[in-house]
C-alpha cells in the first residue's frame, strides 16, 4: 500500500512538473451551456473578448473556455503534454507552422476557408485572420519636441546622438523566451542587415529586454521607456489611450505578422471548432470585415515597405537547433555585450 501511495504521488508530482503555464483564463457564455469550445491563445483577453462576444451572439448556447499562454507553452501543451483544445491561436507563426508540419493540426475546408487569399491559408490547417505589423512605439508626450524616427536607420542615428538620453530606456523583447520575438528578429535579419548594427546600438544603451507587447506597451506609458521596438501594433491601436503613442510602421520595411487558427489534431469538438475558426475568418476578410487590427493601423498606407511573413515550410529554418543556438550566440553577443 505504502508503495502504491508513493507511486501515486510520483505521478501526480510529475504531471505538475509537467504542466504548461497559463498567463490568464476567463470563460465566456452561460454556465449551463450546452456545449463549451476550449481555445488556448497567446492573445490577450481584452484583445480577443470582441471577437468571442460577436460569436457568442449568433451562438448563445455555447460558452468558451479561453486560455492565454505564451507561443512556447501553447507548443508545449500542445505537442509535448498532448492536451485536447479546440482551437489553438497563435502570434508565432513559425511554432504553429512546425505543430501543424509535424501532424498536430487536422485539415479544415470550407466555403469561407477557401475564399481567403493564397498567403491566408497553408495546407487547409493554419489560417490568418490578423496582419498586425511590428511597429515602434514612443510616448508623444515624453517624447516632446524631438523628431520621431521613421526608420530604422533614423532610430540608429537618433540613438547614436544622444545616448544619455535613451541609455536603460529603450526596450524590446527578449528573444531568448518569446516565441512572437524571436520570429520578428530572425524575419529582420532577412530583410536586412540593418537589424544587426541596431541590436548593437540597442546593447550599448542597456537596453531592456521584455516577454511581450504588453509589458513593453506599459512601461512607454509610464515612462520607464522612451522607445519600445518591434511592439506590435494591434495592442496599442486597439487601448482607449492609444492617442498616448506614437505608432510608427517602419519606412524602410515593415514586418507584418499573421496571427493563425488551427484545430488540433486531438481537438474534442472538431466540427465547432470549425465554426468558430470560420467565424474569425469571415470577421477578417469577408465583406463586412472587423478586423482585431484598428483602422489607426492601415497597411494600404505603406504597401511598398511591407514585409509580410509567408506562412509555410519555410518558417522551419530558424527552428532548426544548430542555427537557432547560433542566431542566439550573435544576438547575445550584441545585446548583452559582456
Amino acid at each position: 500500500m505504502r508503495n502504491l501511495a508513493l507511486s501515486l504521488s510520483l505521478i501526480c508530482l510529475a504531471e505538475l512538473v509537467l504542466a504548461f503555464e497559463t498567463e490568464d483564463r476567463a470563460r465566456f457564455g452561460p454556465d449551463n451551456a450546452e456545449q463549451a469550445l476550449k481555445v488556448i491563445s497567446t492573445a490577450d483577453i481584452g484583445f480577443f473578448e470582441p471577437m468571442i462576444t460577436s460569436f457568442l451572439a449568433s451562438h448563445p448556447d455555447i460558452a468558451i473556455d479561453y486560455i492565454v499562454a505564451s507561443s512556447a507553452e501553447l507548443m508545449r501543451a500542445i505537442r509535448d503534454e498532448g492536451h485536447s483544445f479546440d482551437v489553438a491561436i497563435s502570434s508565432a507563426m513559425d511554432l504553429q507552422t512546425k505543430l501543424a508540419n509535424d501532424g498536430k493540426a487536422q485539415r479544415h475546408s470550407s466555403a469561407v476557408s477557401r475564399s481567403l487569399p493564397g498567403w491566408a491559408v497553408w495546407n487547409d490547417m493554419l489560417f490568418a485572420f490578423t496582419q498586425e505589423p511590428a511597429a515602434i512605439v514612443v510616448s508623444k508626450d515624453a517624447f516632446g519636441d524631438m523628431a520621431i524616427p521613421e526608420s530604422r536607420h533614423e532610430l540608429i542615428s537618433l540613438l547614436r546622438q544622444e545616448p544619455e538620453r535613451f541609455r536603460g530606456r529603450v526596450g524590446t523583447y527578449d528573444v531568448r523566451t518569446s516565441g512572437l520575438g524571436y520570429l520578428f528578429a530572425t524575419q529582420d535579419t532577412r530583410a536586412s542587415e540593418t537589424y544587426w548594427r541596431l541590436t548593437e546600438v540597442f546593447g550599448g544603451l542597456e537596453t531592456r529586454l521584455y516577454c511581450c507587447s504588453s509589458d513593453m506597451i506599459e512601461a512607454v506609458k509610464s515612462g520607464e521607456l522612451l522607445i519600445a521596438y518591434n511592439v506590435l501594433g494591434s495592442y496599442v491601436a486597439n487601448r482607449s489611450d492609444r492617442s498616448e503613442f506614437e505608432i510608427v510602421l517602419p519606412s524602410d520595411f515593415t514586418t507584418v505578422m499573421l496571427r493563425t487558427a488551427m484545430i488540433p489534431h486531438n481537438a474534442p469538438s472538431p466540427e465547432l471548432s470549425g465554426v468558430f475558426v470560420d467565424h474569425l475568418l469571415d470577421r477578417s476578410h469577408g465583406p463586412d470585415a472587423q478586423p482585431l487590427t484598428h483602422p489607426v493601423i492601415d497597411l494600404n498606407d505603406i504597401e511598398p515597405s511591407v514585409n509580410r511573413i509567408r506562412i509555410g515550410p519555410g518558417l522551419l529554418v530558424f527552428l532548426d537547433q544548430l542555427k537557432k543556438r547560433a542566431f542566439l550566440s550573435e544576438w547575445e553577443s550584441a545585446i548583452l555585450q559582456k
